[in-house]
C-alpha cells in the first residue's frame, strides 16, 4: 500500500452524528477516496492523558460524553473493532522516541473519534485506536508526537487529529448573532502558516496569531492538529474545507500528503 495522508478534521457538534452538513461531505469524501486502511489512528480532543495514552480494548465502547441533547443522540452506537496489535506498536513506537504513554485496557471512543468515523467508514468495519492528549504538554510535544508515528502510514494506518480550528463554548452560547470578528483571521492565520509550512510560527501559535486565546480558552481542539503535522513530515497541506458553524465554530479539514 502507497503511503497514507495525515487529517486534521474540525468534528463540531455532537448534533452532526444527526446530520453531518456539509463537512459531513468532506468526511465522506475521505473514506470514499482513499485506499482502505487497516486501521485508524485517532486523535480526538476529548481524551486526556498525563503523559499520553493508547487505547488497546478489542472491542471500545461508544461513549456519549456529553449532555443536553436529544435522547436519540445517546442511542447512536459505532461499533468498530479495536485493533491491541496496533496499539502496541504505538506503545513501542513512542517508547523509542522517549515518550511513556501508558496502555489504556478500558477507555471506548468519544464523539470526537465516533462523530466523523461514522460518516467517513459508516460500516464500522475499519478497526480504530484512540491515542490521548497531554494537557501538560504544548504544539511542539504534540508535534513531536505525530512525527515518532509517521511510520505507520506506510503500513496503511489513517492518522486523524480530531477537534476544530476555532473552540470558544461561552461564544458559541453567547448573545452576539453573527460571528464574532476573531474567528475569520484565526482561521486566516492558521491557513496561511500551514500552506507556508512556517512551522516556527504555528508551534508559537499561542503568542503570533490573532485572537489565539479567545479562538482557543484551553488548547485541547487544536492540538491534534499538531499531531496530524508531525506525522505528515513536511508533505504537501491541502484545506479541504472551512465553513464556520454555530457563529464561531470553525470547521475547517486539513489533508496533509
Amino acid at each position: 500500500m502507497s503511503r497514507l495522508p495525515t487529517f486534521f478534521v474540525s468534528h463540531g457538534s455532537p448534533m452532526l452524528a444527526l446530520d453531518a452538513g456539509n463537512a459531513g461531505k468532506v468526511w465522506a469524501a475521505i473514506g470514499r477516496d482513499l485506499p482502505r486502511p487497516r486501521a485508524v489512528l485517532m486523535v480526538s480532543a476529548h481524551w486526556h492523558a498525563s503523559g499520553g495514552a493508547v487505547g488497546a480494548v478489542a472491542q471500545p465502547d461508544t461513549i456519549h460524553d456529553f449532555g443536553g441533547f436529544p435522547p436519540v443522540l445517546y442511542t447512536l452506537q459505532y461499533p468498530a473493532p479495536g485493533d491491541p496489535a496496533l496499539a502496541r506498536e504505538v506503545f513501542e513506537l513512542l517508547g523509542a522516541q522517549g515518550f511513556s504513554p501508558r496502555v489504556d485496557l478500558t477507555r471506548g471512543l468519544d464523539h470526537g473519534a465516533w462523530v466523523p468515523l461514522r460518516v467517513m467508514y459508516p460500516d464500522a468495519d475499519v478497526p480504530v485506536v484512540q491515542l490521548a492528549l497531554d494537557m501538560r504538554q504544548g504544539p511542539a510535544w504534540h508535534y513531536r508526537l505525530g512525527q515518532a508515528l509517521r511510520s505507520l502510514r506506510d503500513s496503511g494506518v489513517l492518522i486523524v487529529g480530531s477537534g476544530s480550528m476555532t473552540h470558544n463554548l461561552h461564544d458559541v452560547f453567547g448573545a452576539e448573532p453573527v460571528s464574532p470578528a476573531y474567528v475569520a483571521p484565526f482561521q486566516a492565520w492558521m491557513h496561511q502558516r500551514l500552506d507556508h509550512g512556517e512551522l516556527d510560527a504555528l508551534l508559537d501559535y499561542r503568542q503570533q496569531a490573532p485572537h489565539a486565546a479567545r479562538a482557543h480558552p484551553s488548547e485541547e481542539h487544536l492540538l491534534p492538529l499538531f499531531v496530524a503535522l508531525g506525522a505528515a513530515d513536511g508533505e504537501p497541506v491541502v484545506r479541504l474545507h472551512d465553513e464556520v458553524t454555530e457563529r464561531v465554530l470553525a470547521m475547517d479539514v486539513y489533508r496533509f500528503g
